[in-house]
């Protein structure tokens, strides 16, 4: 059996679209789980509860946890520590692998291209969080107490991905004849990671022995465009004219002022002001795994919202 918690989301799907391939058992886990394969087992639970989360490991061989929680720091603070620590002793008791869908928060500002090796030196409270849960996790790894694997992406786009903000700002303002948007610098490079290779690659790990106990940045295009050359590959594919603005800090700021989300985010511009560059060499090398190409990923998000 193997199991995704926080099936709902759009790595949780893709990932399950991934799996048949190597098992026939898979169990979809969320408040509002839907069948992605005709055998999918589905369970509904809460992962703030630990008997809930305990049950629906239950049998499990490998355990994937892709979850996501609102955009709230409080929350993040909160409520993440207590299902990482719920997920992993259920885990431990039930002789689980875990594999954990991350981001690169940890990390922090970073000169050049992250990779596996990057010290975690956040520069964000959300950072700090996530810094926190990795600890969790590989803690018990070091003891011997847990075999488990950190997966790590960078932003997102793709087919089915509402909360990708290339997404949102780009994709989405073209497909409805509005000027596209872009955070602080469209002069800067910014990987964005193919959600249907996301979903492909944490497959491969959760089903490869060797790759556990180790991180793992999942396959992204290292041909990186700027914000500018993003938008017009975009703008291509939908068949209009590039237009577009670029949002600078003060006007985030400001409209953070009215809505949560926006406030939210503000901590994280950093992200966007100086190049953004995310190495997956590691797991390209490992697997012989190509990487989707930014104009083909562009290309195919395009024709799914057509």
């Amino acid at each position: 059996m193997q199991t995704i918690l926080g099936a709902g989301g759009i790595i949780g799907r893709e990932l399950a679209k991934s799996l048949p391939q190597y098992t026939n058992q898979i169990r979809l886990v969320s408040r509002s789980a839907k069948k992605i394969n005709p055998n999918d087992e589905i369970i509904s639970a809460d992962l703030l509860n630990g008997e809930q989360v305990m049950k629906a490991v239950q049998g499990s061989e490998v355990v994937y946890l892709t979850a996501g929680l609102p955009y709230s720091l409080k929350t993040w603070q909160s409520q993440w520590p207590v299902i990482i620590d719920n997920v992993i002793k259920a885990c431990i008791k039930n002789n689980a692998k875990l594999v954990f869908f991350d981001n690169v928060y940890a990390y922090g500002r970073v000169a050049g291209w992250m990779t596996e090796e990057t010290p975690m030196n956040p520069s964000s409270k959300k950072g700090e969080v996530r810094k926190k849960l990795d600890e969790m996790i590989m803690a018990e790894v070091k003891g011997g107490n847990l075999t488990a694997t950190i997966a790590r992406a960078a932003d997102f786009y793709g087919p089915h991905t509402p909360l990708s903000f290339a997404n949102v700002m780009v994709f989405d303002n073209f497909r409805k004849g509005k000027k596209a948007q872009w955070l602080i610098n469209d002069t800067v490079r910014h990987s964005l990671t193919y959600t249907p290779d996301a979903g492909r690659a944490t497959a491969i790990l959760g089903n490869t022995p060797s790759a556990y106990n180790q991180v793992w940045h999942l396959p992204t295009d290292t041909n990186v465009l700027t914000g500018r050359e993003f938008i017009e590959n975009v703008a291509k594919e939908f068949g209009v004219k590039p237009h577009y603005m670029v949002l600078p800090r003060w006007m985030i700021q400001m409209a953070g002022l009215f809505n949560g989300i926006i406030r939210e985010s503000v901590e994280m511009l950093y992200q966007n002001d100086t190049d953004y560059l995310f190495d997956s060499h590691k797991f390209e090398m490992a697997f012989n795994f190509k990487a989707t190409p930014y104009g083909q990923g562009i290309r195919e998000t395009v024709q799914s919202m057509k």
